[in-house]
């Protein structure tokens, strides 16, 4: 078997890693995911006060809890020269021609794997009809891509948060290496910071198991529909990955066929991830309404079904119960007064997360709201607690249609759900160059 001939045809490299150099504190090094905690200014102050002036990737990366702010150039700016001082220093060491398998364990104790690989950004779209090997899995908010391709555009290093699903029943690709930690070489095992739980990683450059994962890739590829063949899908971080898509279709047309068969813009770094692990938990995103009330919230909600019914509930624990496993779209509420069960009647779209966005979609439009995304029931009772915000509780997205729901109808609403809590998410580690 021609190992990369294989893995092309799947849309997959093998990538060249980036490491902190041995010495670093990882701890200090690895931060979680830019677009977490984007309404708690407080949480990223507490990561830099961890960080001081050690080498960390909270100097490379942008939180988007700073997006419009005054200095966004500046920052950006800041982060480019950043990174080409650390690879000037040397603080990264390369491994070339090696995937990674990750092991995460959280805070609440639950263990999932991955397995760091690049993917072809020629084999993406996020077109909600689209029918290429990877996917968006909700709709891509376009409005959010300037600001990320400013950063990455002249980025001399990309650090991945994204993680990417398959759909392998069979556990033929990630699960076969979990077996064989004792004999792969230990590239790193640390503590993460504010609750982060563990990260351990292995390097899986091996011919032989190189070759194993590109012929589970294979298997998985030749049991999908050729007309609709989705093999890859987008699980967190599809706005950085079609920010990759969008400045690789920026540039390739200026390229040679081999600058086009191999230029780094081509590819990006993701974190694959078995949708059939029993580890990687999925959570539903909630949703914060600031500068508005329920009076205005229910008009606006009124327009998008043929009525609601509303129901005073208890507690967080209660609410979040009674909207679970439900056949009629219902969603949780709350706000300084407590929470609340909404019922819909002839909802407008086909499921709440749909329904709630058209009535978000629309009182942003008419500037009678502000909104926000907020992994984690307990932040979006704590954030719609607060005076004049109110908070929104979804359900959660069923794994075992969620791949045959993307082929058969489409992206899911924009940030319908997340894999795990803000703290469960990728913490930056791994590197790669881009230039």
């Amino acid at each position: 078997m021609d190992l990369h001939a294989t893995l092309a045809r799947v849309g997959v490299r093998v990538p060249d890693i980036l490491l902190p150099r041995p010495g670093i504190d990882l701890n200090a090094w690895a931060v979680v995911a830019c677009d977490q905690f984007t309404s708690q200014p407080e949480y990223w102050q507490q990561v830099r006060g961890i960080v001081g002036d050690q080498p960390s990737t909270l100097n490379l990366i942008f939180p988007e809890v700073y997006l419009g702010q005054p200095d966004s150039e500046a920052r950006i700016s800041a982060i480019n020269s950043a990174m080409r001082q650390y690879l000037d220093k040397e603080l990264f060491e390369s491994r070339p021609e090696t995937m990674v398998l990750v092991r995460r364990e959280t805070h609440r104790g639950a263990v999932r794997w991955g397995l760091m690989a690049a993917l072809d950004l020629e084999h993406y779209s996020w077109a909600d009809d689209a029918r290429t090997l990877i996917r968006a899995t909700e709709g891509t908010i376009l409005d959010r891509l300037p600001p990320r391709v400013r950063v990455r555009e002249e980025a001399a290093v990309e650090l991945p948060h994204i993680m990417v699903l398959i759909s392998d029943d069979a556990r033929r690709v990630i699960e076969p290496l979990t077996a064989d930690t004792d004999r792969l070489a230990l590239l790193y095992d640390t503590q993460l910071m504010l609750g982060g739980g563990r990260v351990t990683g292995w390097a899986v450059d091996s011919p032989g198991d190189l070759s194993r994962v590109a012929a589970g890739l294979g298997a998985l590829h030749a049991d999908l529909d050729p007309a609709n063949p989705l093999l890859f899908a987008m699980g967190d971080g599809n706005h950085s990955f079609a920010t990759a898509k969008s400045i690789w279709e920026n540039i390739k047309s200026s390229l040679t066929a081999k600058q086009f068969e191999n230029h780094p813009a081509r590819f990006c770094l993701v974190e694959l991830e078995n949708i059939h692990d029993p580890g990687l938990e999925f959570e539903p995103i909630h949703r914060v309404l600031f500068g508005t009330d329920r009076t205005v919230f229910e008009q606006a909600l009124a327009a998008q079904c043929g009525g609601f019914t509303r129901i005073t509930s208890t507690d967080l624990t209660d609410v979040l119960a009674q909207i679970e496993g439900q056949e009629a779209q219902q969603f949780g509420y709350v706000d300084a007064d407590g929470f609340a069960l909404y019922s819909l009647d002839d909802p407008a779209a086909s499921i709440a997360a749909g329904t709630l966005q058209r009535v978000i979609d629309a009182l942003v439009d008419q500037d009678a709201a502000d909104v926000d995304y907020i992994h984690g029931a307990d932040v979006t009772e704590e954030l719609g607690r607060r005076p004049g915000n109110l908070g929104v509780l979804l359900p959660s997205v069923a794994k075992d249609v969620f791949f045959s729901s993307i082929v058969a109808d489409g992206a899911l609403p924009r940030k319908t759900f997340s894999l795990g809590e803000a703290e469960d998410k990728r913490y930056y580690l791994e590197a790669r160059r881009l230039g």
